[in-house]
Formats: structure tokens, sequence, C-alpha cells
């Protein structure tokens, strides 16, 4: 009977009941491949069929219903719901109707089917909402250093190109694991959140959370081979056979007696062979026996010797890494930082500004000082923008056009006016992000994350304006702070939640009422029974609105912070940048002025005699400019010689210097400076009252003929 004749004979409700339970109703796909799709689920009353992490992964569905309801939590009414929206929207590959993934990036339209989303490099992020991204928006790794050789996948150990990719990831502790994207998705369902964590270092926590970013599912599990019953039934069991020439035994060779010589004896070597006792005429109370294979090659007579060396040197090198492996993560993590000294901030930010090439340049087009965040933006938006090249900074009104003081001068207003951006509250020094649904639509973190990660990569100023709260969700550290009620600032919302902190059960539950609606709006609106339990409900209530709520531009703000690599590496040196993120900026003082700067003495004895004498007039100098008694500023000061007047973050290059001058002339000999060097050069003078009043008379002047960049 021909195909066509066996189709023509199946009516069509029979057809559809042979064929829909099999298919999943969302992607139109019968592949049954639990870590790749999840789990294939199929309700026979419905006629329904699908995958789970296709459910999870569309747009227009949410878990309504209990965990064991339905389709873990997904209700069957909402699920066929889905399907009709997604029965109107066409995939961007494989362009056909029941798309119901689109990007999670609101200004972006591309809609898939889950599959072939995978397919399409799209990144499914399986915590929080479930948010998808595409190619083009999808979350990335950075590397810095050049990976150590030989180059293997930590999964399956067969070579790997040292480029990072969707389909290349690495550990962001160690950097020296490195996986395919199928091997670690393979080992994360194997494992489970109880058992994945890295190959190499041990770490659990910071590989997971990764793990998880850049689109790994990890069940919410035991390991598999745990549920496995009697999985390790073989263990128990042990070689028992007699494998001599001739045995004696009546019973055959799988006889063993509990002593005697008929029990089986096996190789002290091996434990793969064995023999009774009266097979290879041992004596009763013998029991060290080697067979024929293992006497060989330990004597060296065998072809067998060599790969007896090659068993037993592969056998200490995969205990060595499950000794590792298995460790307690303090443990493991110190076999690694034996070897690494801690990086202080400018150390780790000089090695990322290796990245930036000096022949390629992007150009920045600013009006005045007020323009400057429209033109960072309009250059981070463009297609072309490429964070690796140097910035090309022009000011419109400015005729000298010097770069490298128009590239501070524009790196440090940018940092004041992202201070003052929308996406940021609280008081200043202290600020938190905010949650703002149209800086969320315009993805706003993102973009402002990324330009402070470039503005500390090209050298710009110390940030100093986040609040411990804000570090301490970023990076984790330090991991024992937990948020205050001075971390909410002087807001409507904090003045509620602190007349919770009541001292009479009466005061709190009017407190309570009071602020009712925030504590709701928190999911912390519940019954008190004491006094004490005021302190609990506080502290939820900043957990959710400093953490939980902002999860969102939280994520997308770290997405902006991995510009260049940064957010990686800060990371690693969490303690050294707290300064940076955090502040206070460090107030510019004699001594700290005295040494940024190193002195440049002539050659001539008589000279440096002189050039001493002017040494100690920059020195009383600075002193009396500590004590408020000099016309300019140490900010004045700094400024014309280096056009900043913050010490960047990642220090100056080159280092600051000082030089001396003669003239003829000491009622015309004024201090010069060349900023594009870091260097100040200063009169030799016959007083100090001429000295300090030419240099006064220097830096008033440049401040106010060149543009004010505090």
């Amino acid at each position: 009977m021909c195909l066509y004749t066996i189709f023509n004979t199946i009516s069509s409700n029979e057809l559809h009941i042979c064929v829909c339970p099999s298919v999943c109703s969302l992607c139109k796909r019968c592949d049954n491949i639990p870590d790749k799709y999840g789990e294939k689920i199929t309700l026979q009353q419905h006629k329904l069929t699908v995958h789970y992490f296709c459910l999870l992964m569309s747009s227009g569905i949410c878990q309504r219903g209990e965990e064991d309801e339905d389709v873990h939590g997904f209700l069957v009414d909402d699920i066929k719901k889905e399907i009709r929206r997604s029965s109107r929207l066409r995939c961007m590959y494989c362009k056909k109707i029941g798309a119901s993934v689109g990007c999670s990036i609101k200004r972006c339209r591309q809609m898939v089917h889950m599959p072939c989303g995978l397919e399409q490099e799209f990144i499914f992020q399986f915590t929080d909402l479930f948010p998808s991204f595409c190619k083009k928006h999808a979350p990335s790794q950075s590397w810095v250093s050049s990976p150590s050789l030989p180059l293997s996948c930590s999964v399956c150990l067969e070579p790997i190109e040292p480029v990072l990719s969707y389909n290349v990831l690495k550990c962001p502790v160690c950097h020296g694991s490195w996986f395919h994207r199928n091997c670690v998705q393979r080992y994360a369902h194997s494992a489970a959140m109880f058992f994945f964590k890295c190959t190499l270092c041990n770490n659990k926590d910071q590989f997971q959370q990764e793990m998880l970013r850049m689109g790994i599912y990890i069940p919410e599990r035991d390991a598999a081979w745990e549920l496995e019953e009697n999985a390790f039934g073989d263990l128990l069991q042990v070689y028992q056979h007699c494998d001599a020439v001739k045995c004696h035994s009546h019973r055959g060779r799988k006889y063993s007696s509990q002593s005697g010589y008929f029990e089986i004896v096996r190789c002290k070597l091996c434990g793969s062979r064995g023999t009774h006792r009266k097979c290879s005429n041992l004596k009763l109370y013998e029991s060290d026996w080697i067979c024929a294979d293992c006497k060989a090659a330990v004597e060296g007579k065998s072809e067998l010797s060599e790969l007896l060396f090659q068993i037993c040197l592969c056998r200490i090198i995969l205990k060595l890494h499950a000794w590792i492996v298995f460790l307690p993560q303090s443990q493991s993590l110190w076999l690694y930082s034996r070897q690494c000294v801690p990086a202080t901030s400018p150390e780790v930010l000089m090695d990322l500004a290796c990245q930036i090439s000096q022949q390629q340049s992007t150009e920045v087009l600013v009006e005045d000082d007020e323009g400057v965040l429209e033109a960072a933006l309009q250059a981070l938006r463009q297609s072309d923008f490429n964070p690796f090249c140097t910035l090309s900074v022009k000011f419109s009104k400015d005729k000298l056009n010097n770069n490298i003081r128009n590239q501070r001068r524009f790196l440090r207003r940018l940092v004041s006016k992202l201070l003052m951006s929308e996406i940021f509250e609280g008081p200043d020094g202290t600020k938190n992000l905010a949650l703002n649904s149209k800086a969320l639509r315009d993805d706003l973190y993102f973009e402002v994350g990324s330009l402070l990660a470039l503005s500390l990569v090209h050298g710009g100023p110390p940030l100093g304006f986040f609040s411990p709260a804000l570090y301490r969700s970023l990076f984790n550290y330090p991991t024992n702070y937990r948020p205050t009620l001075q971390d909410l600032g002087d807001t409507a919302f904090a003045h509620k939640i602190r007349q919770v902190k009541a001292n009479s059960m009466k005061e709190l539950r009017c407190a309570m009422q009071s602020a009712s609606q925030y504590l709701e709006a928190a999911g912390c609106w519940r019954k008190i029974s004491k006094l004490s339990e005021k302190d609990v409900l506080v502290e939820d209530v900043l957990n959710f609105y400093l953490i939980i709520r902002l999860q969102l531009p939280l994520q997308r703000f770290r997405e902006g912070l991995r510009t260049l690599g940064l957010f990686e590496q800060v990371q690693m040196c969490t303690e050294a940048f707290h300064s940076v993120f955090c502040g206070p900026v460090e107030r510019l003082t004699a001594e700290s002025v005295m040494e940024l700067f190193t002195v440049q003495f002539s050659e001539e004895k008589e000279q440096q005699e002189k050039e001493s004498t002017t040494l100690n007039f920059w020195k009383k100098y600075l002193h009396e400019c500590d004590e408020g008694r000099c016309a300019a500023s140490f900010e004045d000061l700094l400024t014309f010689a280096t056009a900043t007047d913050l010490v960047p973050s990642i220090g100056f290059h080159p280092t600051p210097s000082i030089s001396f001058f003669s003239s003829s002339d000491p009622s015309c000999a004024f201090p010069q400076s060349h900023c594009d060097a870091n260097h100040l050069i200063l009169p030799i003078l016959p007083s100090y009252e001429l000295f300090k009043k030419h240099l006064d008379y220097t830096l008033l002047f440049f401040n106010l003929t060149h543009v004010n960049i505090i």
C-alpha cells in the first residue's frame, strides 16, 4: 500500500490525535531534548503538548497556578490563549507563524520560536522574569589577558578556541575554565543547582550567577546521579573470578569460599584479576598476589609497562582534579590565590586601558559643558561605535582643541552629569538606582553603566557617589552588608518607614497603617504581635525597595558596566574598587600634591642649588595653600598642570613632573605647563614673595581664560 493511500485511510480526527500529542503546540517541533527545550509535557485530556522552556520564555504568559497545577503552574486556559496570541506572529528565522518569544528590549521587534531562538543565538535567562535577548542585545563576556595553554573544554576535554562567543563560555572567577555552551548545559542539567560549580576553581555562587546570565538552565533539584535508584550498586561488587591457567575448583571459576584454598584472592595492583589459592599454589596465610600482566609491567618485561605507567599517571591527575573540585571553596581558591597578588584599582584600569587602540578614534562633538551627556549618548548610540577606540573630543567653542585637555574636561563633566541622571536617586555621595519606566524602555540603565565604564578606563575621575547598598547589589561586597534606613536618603518613603521604628505597639500599628500602601506594594504587609518584629519588617522592606524591585535595572546596569571588561575585573578586586565607586573622593592636601610630582633637577651643581631653593618655595606655597592663605586652590594648580582637578582613577600617565627655568628678567618669569605631558615648569625667582605672587597670578589668570571644568 502506498504512503498516499495510508494517509487517506486515516480520518482527520484520527490524524489529529496521532500527531498533535507529539508536537509542541507552541514551537511546532516534536523533539524531546530536556536539557535543550525542557521537559516535554503532554496533557492527554486537553490534547495539548508543550516544551517547558517554550512556556517559560513565551512573552504573553505567566504562572498563575500552584506549582503542581496543570503544567508546573501554567494554567491550560492561559496556555491556549498564548497559543492563539502567537498564532498571529511570524518567526523572523523560519518565517512560520507561532513565534511566542520576543526580545526583552522594548524597542527590539525580534520574534522567534524558542528552538529557533537557540539556533539564532538568542540568550534565554532562566531567572527573575525569564527575559530573552536577541543576538544584537544579548549579554556577553569579556576577557583581558591571554588564556594559558593548553586550551580545552573543561567538560569534554576537547580542544577549544580561546575566543569568547555564544558557543564558548568561561568561568568569571578563575578565567581558566572554558566550556562549550552545549557541554556546560549538559553539565548543569546533570549536576543541577546543588553540585553545579566551576570544575577548576570550585566557585559556585558567582559561577552559577554568570551561567544563568549567559543563558544556561540550572535545574532546582538534586544531581541526576543522586536521583537514580541504586546508581552506585556496582561499586559494592568486587571481582570474583579465577583467572589461573588451570582452575582446580569443582564448582567453577566463579566460586569463592569464605576462607581456605578455594577463596579467590585478587591482584594487589590492579584488582581486576583473581585466582584461587589452590590454583596458584598460594599458602593459606598468603593474601598478596600479583597477576601475570602486572608482574610483567612492573618488571618492565612487557609492552604493558608503559601502558600501566600512563594509567597510573592518569589516575593521579584525576584524583588531584577531584581533590581540588571537592575541596571547600575557601581552600580550593587558596591554591590559585597563592600565585596572585591583590591588584590596586589603577593597575587593573591600566591593564584594561591596554585594549584601547591609539590608531583608531571615535569623534565626540560637544557644544558646551551642558551638552556633554547628550554628546556622549549620541556617540554611544552610533551603530559603528567601538569602545576600544581612543576618544577624540572637540568642543565647538574651544579654539585650541587640545585633545588631552578636552578629553579630561569631557570625562570630568560627564561623571557630574551622570551623577544627576534620572536613573539615580538619594543624597549626594550615596546614590541608589531609581526605578524609572522610561529609562527602562530607552535602555538608559545600560547606557549609563557603559558610559561610567568608558570614563574609568579612558582616564576619567573616580565616581565616588554609589551608596554601599548599590555597590553591594552590583558586586556582592562587603558580603556582610545589610541595607539601612540611611540608604533611602530623605524621601517620603524613607520618612514613612522610619516611623515603623516605633517604641510601642500602638505607635508601630499607627506607623504601619500610615505606610500600608508601601508595605502592601512590597509584599510586607502582615500582622505584628511583638515589638521586636519591627526590625525584620524594616529589613524586608529595605531589601524589596533597594534590591528586589530593581532586578531588571540592576541587570541592565551590570551589562553596561561590562564594557571593556570592567565589571569582571571589579568583581575580582571588589575591595580595591570600593573607594573608586563609593568614595568619598580623597581631598587634595599639601602632602598628596607633593607626592604626585617628581622633580627633575639640572646636571649643573650651581643650577641645582637655585632649583632646590625654588623647590622649597614650592613646598611652602603648598602648605600655605593647604591653610587657605593663597589666592588659588590645589584644584586650580592641578588643572593648570594636568588639565583635570581630580586625580584620575587610573592615575596620571605619564607621572606629573616639575622642572625649572631661569629668566634674565624675573618680573616677567611666570610658571608654565604642558598638560599633555603632565609637566609643570617653575621659574627660578630671588624671593618667595615674588614666587607666590607669580604663581597665584598664573593660576587665577588660567582659571579665568579657560573653561572651568569643575
